[in-house]
């Protein structure tokens, strides 16, 4: 496969994935953190801070609003519900030797 190809395979994979994030607003970014080490705000700074390696000013509200579709703050207000305890804890647990 040539890097174009898979360049292009990648980006499509990516597109899809933020797709399906999107349809899932049932799934909270506490959940994803704590199952998979990652969420959607990760993937929108890694968004940005891919802009801003090229040369291209982004800031992270920016980067979160291409990646969510809408300004953050329209999204949580929408979408995000408020972490139980036990998420919290589990959070607390699956990112204890993250620091």
């Amino acid at each position: 496969m040539d890097a174009q190809t898979q360049l292009e395979l990648e980006a499509a994979a990516f597109r899809r994935l933020r797709d399906h994030l999107a349809k899932r607003t049932d799934v909270q970014n506490i959940d994803m953190m704590n199952l998979t080490g990652f969420c959607r705000n990760c993937l929108s700074r890694w968004y940005q801070e891919a802009a801003n390696e090229r040369g291209i000013e982004m800031s992270k509200d920016e980067g979160r609003e291409a990646f969510y579709g809408m300004p953050f703050a329209e999204w949580r207000a929408k979408y995000q519900a408020d972490a139980s305890d036990a998420q919290k804890a589990a959070f607390e647990v699956s990112h204890k030797d993250a620091s």
